[in-house]
């Protein structure tokens, strides 16, 4: 097995590939009033959804025959390959059907089951972060990067939704005990709110019961802006984590993170 040090350029040319098929899509459907059917998780879908990843990965498969994919939408393929692109069509679906233009479409490939490039596109807002292994994450083709924070009291907060934590299995208590201990926290990013922080315009995004394909083109974004993105107990996260994550626009603040959520 190989071990990538730099990420490289053909991948991250088709994943702005992806990227631009599935832009129009998204555009074509927001607040169109598209018909919303529910999953057996009762999470919402689209066709929008459904047609964004189907485009995204006939495009993998016709460039990279041999690579793996795992999709929100339509599961998984070759899984055990050494790259496996993880895609997100809509992260955000709520967002999309309400008419909010804080969704993305997550793009990531893997290596080896570790995460090596993800990009957020906002489709409405014309925005896209591209994060690559051994490379600056990149703002609209220019670099980003987080902010210092050194303090927890200083710190502005994302969370989707407190509705995320479990109030019995201690979740939801350690996520408030974090937020007391932050600036001021704010709810509704989705995948939006980790651009911000890797774009130094937020310093923490802390949420639990992720998937892979939620989080997994999240990481190079924010690690390669500067930033720090662990589990709650300060690990990396691979295809496999269990899918609490916390990132961090300054990594000087993970020790005190880390024992705000009881770690």
């Amino acid at each position: 097995m190989t071990n990538t040090q730099i990420c490289p350029k053909e991948f991250v040319d088709l994943a702005l590939r992806l990227a631009e098929v599935a832009r129009p899509i998204a555009q074509k459907y927001f607040r169109s009033n598209v018909a919303i059917d529910d999953k057996d998780d009762a999470s919402p879908v689209t066709i929008a959804d459904r047609e964004i990843e189907a485009a995204m990965r006939k495009l993998i498969e016709a460039i990279f025959p041999d690579h793996g994919i795992f999709g929100e939408e339509y599961g998984k393929t070759n899984e055990n390959a050494e790259f496996v692109w993880v895609l997100d069509p809509i992260d955000g679906t709520k967002s999309f059907i309400t008419g909010k233009p804080l969704f993305g479409t997550l793009i990531s490939l893997t290596e080896n089951r570790k995460p090596i490039l993800g990009i957020i596109d906002q489709a409405i807002n014309d925005e896209l972060w591209l994060g690559a292994k051994g490379l600056p994450t990149m703002f609209n083709g220019k670099p980003a990067t987080t902010r210092s924070c050194k303090a927890l009291g200083d710190a502005y907060m994302y969370s989707t939704s407190p509705d995320l934590f479990d109030r019995e299995d201690g979740t939801y208590a350690d996520f408030e005990n974090l937020r007391q201990k932050t600036k001021h926290t704010l709810y509704g990013g989705d995948c939006y709110a980790y651009g911000l922080v890797a774009s130094g315009h937020a310093d923490i995004v802390c949420e639990t019961g992720l998937n892979a394909y939620d989080f997994c083109a999240l990481i190079p974004v924010v690690e390669g802006a500067g930033g720090s993105f662990t589990d709650w107990d300060g690990r990396p996260l691979t295809v496999d984590s269990a899918g609490d994550a916390l990132a961090l626009g300054d990594a000087s603040l993970l020790g005190d993170a880390l024992a705000a959520l009881g770690s």
